[in-house]
């Protein structure tokens, strides 16, 4: 029976135009029978707090991409742990009058290695420093890895994911971004950096390549991956984290459990029909 009470969400951040995140929660709200409307809303850090004071009782919940996942954090009422850990919120659901704060990009990442049936190896190399590396340094965390290398292209931004590292018992080794020493040979490599700030890295793909998990989905493939693909390598890319990210956000709006298999179809017809634009 379909939902009589309409709720708005949306995501939120700049720039936004890209973002697929609307497909995905419409299609899933469509096969929940929710009369829900999810929107994108171009929004810096600055604008913030005035968008978050200005949302009325009907909007359930909000998506955070950059640069808001760490600018959110004073402005939230509550928030799970792993938000305190990772020091980055990228979900905020509204009740009550309240926000509270959730971090689905964790357990993203991890729900994407595992329906690939991709184990965490104990040693592995994430490529930038912002809130998604400090996710992922903390999901690899939680998956079992002991050793990672963290490759950064301004050394001050390593501070916060060095914090990270230590709440989830990582030993974290800092580098410079530098495509003359980046450990793409470890087993598994997270890249959280725009496709062109990788491009470089391309030669530097070793001959038998493990796993690159690129958060980049648009533009798709980027430089890096399609190097590492045509070596031979395993690539996931950033429409895996996220669908599954989004499937959680869903399940924390709607509380009821995401049809992924309906946002999955939905995303990669949006994908498809995008290549075929710019083609």
């Amino acid at each position: 029976m379909t939902d009589p009470v309409a709720r708005r969400c949306a995501v939120v951040g700049s720039p936004i135009a890209h973002s697929l995140s609307p497909v995905l929660h419409r299609a899933a709200y469509a096969a929940l029978d929710l009369l829900w409307t999810y929107d994108a809303v171009e929004c810096a850090e600055p604008g913030l707090p005035a968008l978050l004071a200005g949302l009325g009782a009907e909007w359930r919940g909000l998506s955070l991409t950059m640069p808001l996942k760490r600018a959110v954090l004073p402005l939230l009422d509550e928030a799970d742990p792993l938000v305190g850990q990772v020091g980055a919120a990228n979900t905020v659901v509204l009740e009550g009058g309240r926000r509270r704060g959730l971090n689905t990009d964790v357990p993203g990442l991890l729900a994407a290695l595992a329906a690939h049936g991709l184990p965490v190896p104990e040693e592995a190399a994430v490529l930038g420093g912002g809130a998604t590396a400090a996710s992922a340094v903390a999901a690899l965390g939680l998956g079992g890895a002991r050793r990672i290398r963290l490759q950064v292209r301004r050394p001050r931004a390593a501070d916060p994911v060095m914090a990270v590292a230590a709440a989830f018992g990582v030993a974290l080794e800092v580098a410079p971004f530098d495509p003359a020493d980046v450990a793409l040979s470890l087993p598994l490599v997270v890249s959280t950096v725009p496709g062109d700030a990788a491009a470089g890295l391309s030669a530097a793909v070793p001959e038998r390549p493990g796993t690159l998990f690129d958060v980049v989905y648009d533009p798709w493939p980027t430089a890096l991956a399609a190097a590492w693909s045509a070596r031979g390598g395993t690539v996931l890319g950033g429409f895996e984290l996220l669908l599954h990210q989004a499937g959680l956000q869903v399940e924390a709006f709607c509380g009821r459990p995401a049809p992924l298999a309906a946002m999955r179809e939905a995303g990669e017809a949006a994908v498809r029909a995008r290549g075929a634009l710019k083609a």
